[in-house]
């Protein structure tokens, strides 16, 4: 049992953002998502609820995207209209989701880099195998495996209640977002379309380079 939660009050209604939020460029979306929360329903009543605090942008014109090179199978839903997850795997052991935004054919998408947990922290631990509340989110690989998202919720539409989405939450303050270069590609490095909280203790620490292009 993890006796470090968080504080969960002033969490707001845990509704979903509508669609035309996601209906907007990768870079207008991606630091309007931190604050925001991501909830996920289960079976056992609580929803898993945690704070974005770091996130990228993606555009089909970026060649560090997944949709740079068109549409394929694996990527066909960032093809698709705004308000879907996308989820692919990385490494051979990883997934990562992102939320597709734009317009339908756009190929946009942000993906969902960090968070901090604050409802279904004992469930998050126990997909994760460990029990520090820093290391449950901060990273989109352990943002994925702490609330149980791999290929099959590709496509999932985030603008409906039923399993996974992300309500309003509250907007970090402008003064506190930091833009900086995204982290783990090879190209476009120069493109500063990392956003996070400043100075908040679950955005991920940057890893060392490998061959990986985000969403």
């Amino acid at each position: 049992m993890i006796s470090s939660a968080p504080p969960t009050r002033g969490l707001g209604p845990l509704r979903p953002l509508r669609r035309a939020f996601y209906a907007r460029s990768s870079l207008e979306v991606a630091p309007d998502l931190l604050g925001r929360l991501l909830v996920r329903r289960t079976e056992e009543g609580e929803p898993l609820v945690a704070r974005i605090v770091e996130c990228e942008a993606y555009r089909e014109d970026d060649p560090a995207s997944h949709s740079f090179r068109g549409r394929t199978p694996r990527n066909a839903v960032m093809f698709g209209p705004p308000g879907h997850l996308y989820v692919y795997f990385t490494y051979g052991m990883h997934y990562c989701m992102n939320v597709v935004t734009g317009t339908e054919g756009a190929g946009s998408a942000v993906l969902l880099r960090a968070a901090e947990p604050l409802r279904g922290l004992d469930r998050m631990a126990a997909a994760r195998g460990v029990h520090d509340p820093r290391r449950l989110c901060t990273g989109p690989a352990r943002l994925t495996q702490a609330f149980g998202i791999a290929r099959a919720q590709d496509g999932i539409d985030v603008t409906r209640p039923d399993a996974l989405f992300i309500a309003p939450g509250t907007l970090a303050d402008a003064s506190a977002i930091q833009a900086a270069p995204r982290v783990g590609i090879r190209v476009a490095t120069e493109q500063p379309w990392r956003f996070f909280v400043r100075d908040d203790p679950f955005v991920s620490a940057p890893r060392p380079l490998r061959a990986r292009r985000g969403g």
